[in-house]
């Protein structure tokens, strides 16, 4: 009888995470996930799955979840925090957790899959995709905590199989985030930041989720950085004609400058600090939109893993938005 496969999932009941999930378990590999135990579990629930529920700090549950396990694929992480210190414990410290345990068991595991962040590099100059080789620049609290999880990572590669993979922004089923544009859209109203034209990055999660498993099976793939992400960039006048195609609706256009997005960011992260909540647009946010280019080659994962983009925007918006329908979200 053959044996399977066992992959383990951080951040398996998130968006990505479970979509990734799905993937695996139609790939026939056994899949455990490590949660919280505040965790929604909501995407995960009736999946023939093993579920560790010690989070990212218990290094005695970590090790349960680690023993028997082939593939690690590290998800989670902390995209929003009302302080510095927040992104650092949530991206580095809880990966530095993973990798001493992982040492452990470094003889069993055939790979460890880091998702890291396009803004790791931050935006590209001159309409020029950024590739694995640039220098790094973050322009974020955040991309500066996912390049020092990237850095900490590469300390550990001489003696664990470790590939990290850098995803752009990222829209599909399940996810929040993007949520507000398709909302706001349906509603009769589009709105664009500044007035020169925008290019970006943007891959629908079931292609990140294949790009992830093509660099966790792949031998080339070890000591690695990717970019996973579309291989076509997009302007949002072109994101807006898809979706006016998909929702069949001819939306009011507003651009909005950018110091109006600033003024908006201020008065948000001013009363985020009254909330437990970090806000969704802050400071640091704006500045991170309000860039003309957040662009990446995917030329190095083309070559060497025979990664390409699958789902164009008008089939992945379609895909999205029909989701969102079915669940009441738009």
């Amino acid at each position: 009888m053959e044996i399977k496969n066992t992959a383990l999932v951080t951040g398996g009941s998130g968006f990505v995470g479970s979509h990734l999930v799905d993937f695996l378990l139609e790939k026939g590999f056994n899949v455990r996930c490590i949660v919280r135990k505040t965790s929604s579990l909501k995407w995960l629930e009736n999946k023939p799955i093993e579920l560790f529920d010690c989070g990212l700090t218990d290094l005695a549950g970590i090790r349960k979840a680690f023993d028997g396990v082939n593939y690690i694929f590290h998800v989670a992480g902390v995209v929003k925090s009302k302080t510095s210190e927040g992104y650092f414990e949530g991206n580095v410290n809880t990966t530095k957790n993973l990798l001493e345990v992982a040492l452990e068991f470094k003889d069993k595991i055939k790979k460890f899959i880091i998702v890291s962040s396009q803004t790791v590099s931050g935006p590209s100059h001159n309409g020029i995709p950024v590739s694995e080789e640039d220098e790094c620049s973050p322009i974020t609290t955040y991309g500066r905590s996912k390049l020092a999880q990237e850095s900490l990572a590469k300390k550990y590669m001489k003696d664990i199989p470790i590939t990290i993979c850098r995803a752009p922004a990222i829209y599909g089923e399940r996810d929040t985030e993007i949520l507000i544009f398709f909302k706001t859209f349906n509603s009769g109203l589009m709105t664009t930041i500044g007035f020169n034209k925008k290019l970006i990055s943007l891959i629908h999660v079931r292609d990140l989720v294949e790009g992830l498993f093509l660099a966790a099976i792949s031998i080339k793939s070890t000591g690695q950085i990717y970019f996973i992400s579309s291989e076509k960039f997009y302007s949002w006048e072109e994101i807006g004609e898809a979706t006016s195609i998909v929702l069949n609706k001819k939306p009011f256009k507003i651009k909005v400058p950018h110091s109006a997005v600033y003024l908006i960011a201020a008065i948000a992260q001013f009363f985020s600090m009254f909330s437990n909540k970090p806000a969704t647009l802050n400071i640091e946010k704006a500045k991170d939109i309000t860039r003309q280019f957040w662009i990446c080659s995917t030329e190095k994962a083309v070559k060497d893993l025979g990664y390409h983009q699958k789902i164009s925007e008008v089939e992945g918006i379609k895909r999205t938005c029909e989701w969102y329908k079915e669940m009441g979200w738009i």
